[in-house]
């Protein structure tokens, strides 16, 4: 089986197209490299971008997309509603075929060690690449974002695993690891209120929301920790914001096992948190790209609940989940290119 490897770089630039294309053009310069999605946003001031190969080349395309964001980005003057720490805010590396999650482990350890020497950006490791366990999930290192970094450096907790320990400036830091398939989904609501989507946010994300007493107080357990009530999903990170590009909130969530929690059971459960504040889900988007696997769960899923035969063909159950997740409402859903397989194949 050829070993395949997919690598999401997300780059704190989403307004310049310009920008955007070369950083681009430096990852399909490398042979044996297929780009395979770019999804901007303008008010996230964001770029996801994907793309497959075997490990030698995305660790050279990976890296050569960091160095060239790192010259044409300057923290300094960046801003966006996304959370972000550096110019290359985090750089995962997914196993495909062929290839082991340990393999993937030590890829991702010489990706950032040349980082972190060869462009002075210090280096975090997260996912299962992660060497502290306060340093697994992505939140948890972003905390703070690109503003306190300075600061936080100082803290001997926060040493980086690789480059040097300095702030940087223009580059800020990167966040480089492996992790499983992971789906970047949001959610749009009829309302322009961050606060209602950040609600919803809390009530189904699973870390939950921390609870207060009745005077507004946190109340915190034996070890001095917030008490929090947990939420309705399982494997799944989520805030609410408000883009101005598009006009309305959204309840913006990572999912990290779609086998637990997809994207049906994300849309649901915030259907049912919606109408209870008195709001209407009126659609999603996927940032990037989706397994079809996904996609096809998700179509028998609404199937079942309308009582109806899931035994048609993949593109009739492609339809209705596209259809049932409204996954066309901020902007058309194009199978050829939104799903792996497909484009893969194309």
């Amino acid at each position: 089986m050829e070993k395949l490897i997919e690598c999401v770089p997300n780059f704190s630039e989403g307004q310049q197209p310009g920008v955007i294309q070369v950083i681009a053009n430096e990852i399909q310069s490398v042979k044996d490299i297929l780009l395979l999605n770019i999804d901007s946003g303008y008010d996230t001031n964001r770029t996801v971008m994907t793309f497959v190969g075997n490990p030698d080349a995305v660790l050279e395309a990976a890296f050569l997309a960091i160095k060239k964001a790192a010259s044409l980005i300057d923290m300094q003057n960046q801003h966006g509603t996304h959370p972000r720490l550096g110019a290359t805010d985090v750089c995962p590396l997914i196993p495909i075929s062929g290839v082991t999650k340990e393999e993937c482990i030590a890829l991702s350890h010489l990706l950032a060690q040349r980082v972190g020497n060869e462009l002075n950006i210090p280096v975090y490791l997260y996912g299962l690449s992660a060497q502290k366990p306060n340093r697994k999930e992505l939140p948890d290192i972003r905390k703070g974002e690109y503003e306190k970094l300075a600061n936080k450096m100082r803290n001997p907790d926060f040493i980086p695993d690789y480059g040097p320990n300095q702030f940087n400036p223009t580059a800020g830091a990167t966040v480089i690891g492996v992790r499983d398939f992971m789906l970047a989904y949001n959610i749009n609501l009829n309302t322009a209120d961050a606060h209602l989507a950040k609600k919803i946010a809390e009530e189904v994300r699973t870390s939950g929301r921390i609870q207060k007493d009745k005077n507004g107080k946190v109340l915190k357990n034996e070890q001095g920790e917030p008490v929090r009530k947990a939420g309705k999903l399982n494997y799944c990170q989520a805030r609410g914001w408000y883009i101005k590009e598009y006009g309305y909130a959204q309840v913006t969530m990572n999912l990290h096992n779609f086998h637990v929690t997809n994207l049906c059971h994300a849309f649901d459960a915030v259907c049912k948190k919606a109408e209870k504040l008195g709001l209407r889900v009126t659609g999603s988007e996927v940032i990037g790209m989706v397994p079809k696997k996904a996609l096809l769960e998700c179509g028998r899923y609404f199937l079942n609940k309308m009582d109806k035969n899931t035994g048609i063909p993949e593109k009739q159950i492609l339809h209705t989940a596209i259809r049932s997740l409204g996954l066309s409402d901020t902007q058309p859903f194009q199978v050829e290119e939104r799903i792996i397989e497909e484009k893969i194949k194309n």
